[in-house]
């Protein structure tokens, strides 16, 4: 399959309340080892989340999903996570967390443009 490179992509989801297991997807993270590729975008909707719980502190929202965006973009401000070679990175950002914020399960795929993939990726699962 010339031209096709293989990428790997997780759902970040916002789950209110853990032992609830109830969630809202909010972002993307997608990555390919061949195109030495890595990136992350998510969308805060301010007014559905707040109907979907009262509990969710929105500033540490941010700020979390600010750290995914410096870890992706190989940040030093990102702490020593944001250093690691791009899989690495990939696979910390993805780890099964039991935190308000939390990935999908990887799911993988070829692309022969892996930028128009992200965009429809994200306008499928997220928007």
């Amino acid at each position: 399959m010339p031209g096709k490179v293989l990428y790997e992509y997780a759902v970040i989801r916002v789950v209110p309340r853990v032992e609830r297991e109830e969630f809202i997807n909010i972002g993307l993270i997608l990555f390919s080892r061949e195109a030495k590729y890595i990136k992350v975008r998510y969308v805060l909707d301010e007014k559905k989340l707040s109907l979907f719980s009262s509990e969710l502190e929105l500033d540490s929202l941010r700020e979390t999903l600010h750290s995914f965006d410096k870890i992706c973009s190989g940040d030093k401000s990102g702490g020593p996570i944001a250093e690691l070679d791009i899989p690495e990175r990939f696979r910390w950002l993805t780890a099964i967390r039991s935190t308000s914020i939390q990935t999908s399960r990887s799911q993988t795929g070829f692309s022969t443009d892996i930028e128009k993939t992200f965009d429809r990726l994200f306008n499928e699962l997220v928007v």
